[in-house]
């Protein structure tokens, strides 16, 4: 019977490969010639396809029928670490006012092959799929963890088709000044990566003993670590596919999944609240975040407000468009820093929480206290921002300041709000990482940091909660196409709307 698991993991194999990659084909072809980003259209095609599969009978809600899209769902950490690595070199460039030219070493090919698509992006996409099931097949066979998952008898076999494909599959018209060095960086990346995520793990382990900080922290650390050591590292294949289509891929796969539990979910008990303030607090941190950038910066442009607000909130979505260049090259620039300077501060975010999740119950005489820091660091940016006059080293400060600060301040906010409301730590957890669509607290949850509830739910209120993304994109596509500029008033008002769900969400529970 072995040989027809083995074909069954294959059938599951490219079910997944195209159900997901045509996922993200339809949606670039759907906002092809506009400045919206792809990712709007991802958040509603997942959680509408994922409702449909469980409502037509097709799947149980989880989507154990389709074990491949589920794995890939829980690629997040890889997919991080490639912006978290990119985000290390940046810094250090910064700090170090080194100049970086890769000029000629890689131009992608222009020829478009499907409406939104060109023929080096089509090979991302499809390589960015390979990249993830691969990387996370041969992570759980080195770290022993096989029997866990399902087709878990299998993933040698996957693990070897998706690696040795994703090595040789480059896009023949793209410009390649050494193809054979080019080739050989990508399989270095492949390894690096893998050796990352078990170091990472095996770290996390070890000091589980003492605290339970998630494997995102270490990998973060050891990632950004390398980036900064490797400055002049010119990006192979494998970097570049997976910070163009890695957490768009994830993304479809955790909106799939999510989708598959709408229907079920809302019968939980408390779950409601928790998707109220993942409405509201999407609404009130993004739009918040916004309006002091745009109001008391004066840093009304795109350049500053992507990628300000993907490192304020560690944003899933604006960091997959910031990343895959929906918002211009400055902003696509500047998001890796931005993501990982906030990400310096989560030692107290997650040994905090850690703590937190051990007494199951908030640690609110430290949270304020960094609340009230993470302030200042906002009323500092802001005056830096204010003062910058275009100048890009000002910018890029204020910006960094930002982060920091916004980060600690939303995510410490919204835990205390939601704690001292009478919301339990894990529900909490759920509410806080949907509400800032944060990427390292949604895989922290996903990995059992706050319990096996809301780890197998997290999926969907994290999803659900992305629904608000049209309006967000919606701003952020409307202000692209108006020269970088965002609708002041709108921005206001979305901001007040949001406070108001905050406090209703906080007094209802």
């Amino acid at each position: 019977m072995e040989h027809i698991s083995v074909l069954s993991a294959v059938n599951h194999y490219f079910l997944a490969l195209v159900a997901l990659t045509i996922m993200v084909l339809v949606s670039r072809t759907i906002v092809a010639g506009t400045k919206y980003s792809s990712l709007l259209v991802i958040v509603v095609f997942g959680l509408g396809l994922g409702a449909l599969l469980v409502k037509s009978g097709m799947a149980a809600p989880g989507l154990g029928e389709f074990p491949v899209v589920v794995l890939m769902s829980q690629t997040t950490v890889i997919a991080l670490i490639a912006s978290f690595f990119v985000g290390g070199q940046e810094i250090k460039r910064l700090l170090s006012k080194q100049k970086f030219d890769d000029e000629g070493y890689f131009i992608a090919s222009a020829k478009e092959v499907i409406v939104g698509t060109s023929s080096t992006q089509l090979t991302f996409i499809v390589r960015a799929f390979l990249l993830l099931i691969g990387i996370q097949t041969a992570d759980v066979l080195i770290s022993g963890r096989g029997d866990t998952f399902p087709l878990g008898e299998s993933f040698l076999l996957l693990s070897y088709i998706s690696l040795a494909i994703a090595f040789i599959f480059i896009d023949n018209k793209a410009t390649i000044t050494n193809k054979q060095q080019y080739l050989r960086k990508g399989l270095v990346e492949m390894v690096a990566l893998i050796v990352v995520l078990n170091a990472s793990l095996w770290i996390s382990n070890i000091v589980a003993q003492f605290i339970g900080l998630p494997q995102i922290f270490f990998a973060m650390i050891l990632s950004s670590g390398l980036g900064m050591l490797m400055p002049k590292w010119k990006l192979g294949p494998t970097m570049n596919a997976l910070l163009f289509a890695g957490i768009p891929l994830v993304l479809a796969g955790s909106f799939l999944v999510g989708g598959s539990h709408m229907i079920e979910a809302f019968a939980i008990p408390g779950l409601s609240n928790v998707i109220i303030y993942g409405f509201s607090g999407q609404i009130f941190w993004m739009f918040g975040g916004l309006a002091l950038l745009i109001f008391v910066g004066k840093a009304n442009h795109l350049r500053n407000l992507a990628p300000g607000m993907a490192g304020g909130l560690s944003h899933s979505g604006l960091t997959g468009a910031c990343t895959a260049g929906d918002f211009g090259k400055t902003a696509s620039s500047r998001a890796p820093i931005m993501i990982n300077i906030p990400f310096a501060g989560h030692i107290f975010v997650f040994t905090i929480l850690a703590a937190s999740a051990e007494k199951d119950a908030l640690m609110v005489e430290w949270t304020i206290p960094l609340i009230i820091a993470g302030a200042a660091f906002v009323a500092l940016s802001l005056k830096n921002l204010r003062n910058a006059n275009g100048c890009e080293a000002t910018e890029v400060k204020g910006l960094m300041q930002f982060s920091m600060g916004w980060q600690i301040m939303a995510v410490f906010g919204s835990f205390t709000v939601l704690s001292l409301a009478g919301m339990s730590l894990e529900h909490a957890s759920m509410s806080a990482a949907s509400g800032l669509s944060h990427f390292g607290l949604f895989a922290a949850v996903q990995e059992g940091m706050f319990g096996a509830t809301a780890a197998s739910l997290i999926t969907f209120t994290f999803a659900m909660t992305f629904l608000v993304h049209p309006l967000v994109f919606g701003m952020f596509g409307k202000a692209a196409e108006n020269g970088g500029v965002m609708a002041n008033k709108a921005v206001l008002i979305l901001s007040s709307l949001g406070f108001i769900g905050v406090a209703y969400s906080a007094l209802t529970i």
